[in-house]
């Protein structure tokens, strides 16, 4: 692979877009909330599809929200190169995660629009809706619907802790296109997104060149006991869900413990019901999120959360209710891909290193229908999904540059330029 030496992304440009759109949900502690399919999502998307549009792209919109910003090429009837990542976020989230892969594709944009480079295949930017998961579970729903491995129905259906279904939230805030979301070739897809784990800042390395995805499996557990007057009920005759649960939860943590070093295991969302100060908690809700990067690991270790459960439930006086609400699988990334991003990091001089992707992203599910990796760059402590999330402006520079020749040089392969 040659780099196109002549074509440069603006670093400036590309960090204003990235502070102009963190005003969009910004909190006081300088983070963003930008729940997926609110009216602050609709604003940005707004945004988004408005600068798209001044950098010469025709935009659509699918079924599931999906936005596609496409470039035309020398050839439009070659499915397009595609970059995606997301613009929804935590309710407690940062300005980078997952912001600065749909952003630097907007920079690849403007870029090849400010030289005149024309492209052989088309070049799209994709915002991929709900990646995070926060509001409506499961995490990246839409490229999941995109990929087949849901139905569109059922992705409708999803409720958030309000009851609002997601198909409903997507009608009001006006972003149901009339594709039909899947029905949209890709001849690859490229994600830049920073690391959200401390490897790559420890290791002083710029690149992170993303092999694979960790499986992730995600739980529901309902736990039912008696709600009692907390005064006036000993305590050997209590069933209390909120201690049994308790328990529960140090049995997730032991189970990822025993399968060290890679296994992780997180209660992320607890509540208790009735939750009044003077009544035991006759029921709770909670969650578990398993990941390793071998899908047997994560097999042996769901079986191991349904026996313990089940004996802390027998041992307590309540019932335990298990859920899955969401299996996948390991990922591993396209091979021409993967090595598109290593020689524009050799070549373009910055220190980089494989990498397996600890977090979900849309481009786990997209490498089951097109050619796919990531590129990661540093965030400052590893700390994602929180606003103190920060990353270096010469690093998201740094990857935008590799995001930029990655693709030029996969659109010249596919091309039979190289």
């Amino acid at each position: 692979m040659s780099l196109a030496t002549n074509l440069a992304i603006d670093p400036a440009r590309l960090w204003d877009s990235i502070l102009d759109t963190a005003r969009i949900g910004g909190t006081a502690k300088g983070g963003i909330k930008r729940l997926t399919l609110t009216e602050l999502d609709a604003e940005v998307r707004r945004w988004f599809i408005a600068a798209c549009e001044a950098a010469g792209c025709a935009v659509t919109i699918d079924d599931m929200g999906n936005i596609f910003a496409r470039r035309p090429g020398k050839d439009n009837g070659l499915p397009p190169i595609a970059i995606g990542s997301h613009l929804d976020t935590q309710p407690t989230g940062g300005k980078f995660d997952g912001i600065i892969g749909v952003l630097s594709g907007l920079e690849l944009l403007r870029t090849l629009q400010d030289a005149g480079y024309e492209t052989t295949h088309p070049i799209e930017v994709i915002n991929w809706t709900n990646e995070e998961g926060s509001r409506f579970a499961p995490a990246m729903l839409s490229s999941g619907v995109f990929a087949g491995k849901f139905t569109k129905d059922w992705a409708y259906a999803r409720e958030d802790r309000d009851g609002i279904r997601f198909g409903d939230a997507l009608r009001d805030i006006g972003f149901i296109g009339d594709e039909a979301c899947g029905a949209h070739p890709l001849a690859a897809h490229f994600e830049l997104h920073i690391e959200q784990g401390p490897i790559l800042e420890a290791e002083a390395k710029t690149i992170g060149v993303v092999t694979g995805v960790q499986g992730m499996r995600w739980y529901e557990v309902t736990v039912t006991g008696v709600d009692s007057h907390a005064g006036s009920t000993p305590m050997y005759l209590r069933q209390d869900a909120l201690v049994a649960t308790a328990r529960m939860i140090e049995v997730v943590q032991q189970i990822a413990l025993e399968h060290a070093p890679n296994a992780v295991g997180t209660v992320g969302l607890i509540e208790a019901r009735p939750n009044s100060r003077n009544v035991i908690p006759g029921e709770t809700f909670f969650t578990v999120d398993f990941r390793d990067p071998d899908d047997s690991v994560l097999s042996a270790m769901e079986q191991k959360l349904t026996e313990r459960l089940a004996t802390v439930a027998a041992s307590s006086g309540v019932a335990a209710d298990l859920t899955c609400i969401w299996n996948s699988p390991a990922v591993h990334f396209d091979a021409d891909c993967v090595t598109a991003v290593r020689a524009a990091a050799v070549q373009a001089g910055f220190p980089h290193r494989d990498i397996i992707s600890g977090a979900g992203h849309d481009s786990a599910y997209v490498a089951s229908v097109a050619p796919t990796t990531m590129i990661f760059v540093p965030c400052a402590g590893g700390i994602s999904h929180n606003e103190i999330e920060s990353a270096e402006p010469g690093d998201v520079a740094a990857g935008a540059t590799v995001l930029l020749q990655a693709v030029l040089a996969m659109d010249a392969k596919l091309s039979g330029q190289s």
